[in-house]
């Protein structure tokens, strides 16, 4: 409990930094306050003076901060420049399409990087690892945007294996119910789910292979070099003196001393992987928040920039405390140590 309420107290000290910056943004845009901070624009001087009474602009900062805080907890993130919908909604569709590629590219990152990792751990110093290791440092060297271009142009425009953009074709009416295309697809009705759920994991291939080469290249490395640092333990040399077969000793002790290691690296892996997604979303057109957030800077539309980058900054913080806070809970030596240490 001491544990939860530390990281209680640090991501409500976070957000609340988060939620002062994104206050400031109104006033250090161009133009008018009022209109940054709503995204409406009075149209007469009646409507004007009836806007700044509502969002308390006519007092003192720190109570125009607490309104601002009052109406972003109440779910009033304002309105679009470019669409004139409310943000609330716009982020609600675009936020769950990045999370979504994000963690399709995890999990290949996991399934693929964990096994690779604690092969060329294994065999480490040998060909296979040599091997291993080369073509993980190449991938790891790739630039995004210059990977998710190369299947551009190879997977689409020459050989025609995958859609270039989208997420799903026009021909399949999808109502956007969670914002998460496969989970929409499966809750629709009137439409072929076998042939829609095809067709949509055609158009996540491409970028979702962009996204997840870097990161499996990184969990394949930081899994290498955690079996090997386990494989020099003395309780390994102990375990093989018992007579435990190389099985058992990978899975009683190398395993979980292995993974102990990588899981807070997760945290890192998870802030490059959704600023990544940001920029592949982009190339592929791929209809999520890094995209929208583009196509607001464009438009100059300094209401979704002000409340989208917050809500990019909260995901972020939010899961990067999560992640730390599991690996705390599976592995409380690990906090005592560094309460010592401090």
């Amino acid at each position: 409990m001491r544990i939860l309420g530390r990281f209680g107290i640090l991501f409500s000290l976070t957000l609340l930094v988060l939620a002062i910056l994104s206050f400031a943004l109104a006033y250090l845009f161009p133009g008018d306050v009022l209109t940054n901070l709503t995204g409406i624009v009075p149209q007469n001087d009646a409507h004007r003076e009836l806007l700044i009474q509502k969002h308390r602009l006519d007092e003192a900062y720190f109570f125009q901060f607490v309104h601002y805080l009052t109406e972003m907890l109440q779910g009033n993130w304002g309105y679009s420049f470019a669409s004139g919908l409310s943000l609330k909604e716009e982020i609600g569709l675009a936020l769950p399409a990045t999370i979504e590629l994000a963690f399709y590219a995890m999990f290949i990152a996991i399934v693929i990087g964990l096994p690779v990792g604690c092969y060329a751990g294994l065999k480490s110093y040998t060909a296979a690892d040599y091997s291993i290791n080369s073509v993980s440092m190449v991938g790891y060297s790739f630039p995004v945007f210059w990977l998710a271009l190369l299947f551009i142009l190879l997977f689409s425009l020459e050989l025609n294996i995958a859609p270039l953009s989208g997420r799903i074709s026009l021909l399949f009416d999808v109502p956007d119910k969670t914002g998460f295309i496969l989970i929409d697809i499966l809750l629709a009705e009137n439409i072929d789910t076998s042939l829609a759920l095809r067709d949509a994991f055609h158009h996540l291939l491409l970028p979702t292979l962009a996204l997840s080469v870097i990161s499996t290249a990184s969990m394949i490395r930081m899994t290498r070099r955690s079996v090997i640092d386990v494989l020099n333990r003395p309780y390994i040399t102990a375990a093989r003196s018992r007579g435990l077969s190389r099985w058992q000793t990978f899975s009683r002790h190398i395993l979980r001393n292995a993974l102990l290691p990588v899981l807070p690296l997760l945290a890192i892996q998870i802030t490059s992987l959704i600023t990544n997604a940001m920029i592949v979303e982009t190339l592929f057109s791929w209809p999520g928040i890094g995209n929208w957030l583009i196509q607001a800077i464009y438009q100059r539309d300094y209401p979704a920039l002000r409340v989208g980058m917050l809500a990019v900054a909260t995901v972020v913080i939010m899961l990067t405390i999560t992640i730390d806070l599991f690996n705390r809970l599976i592995d409380p030596s690990r906090d005592k140590y560094e309460r010592a240490t401090v």
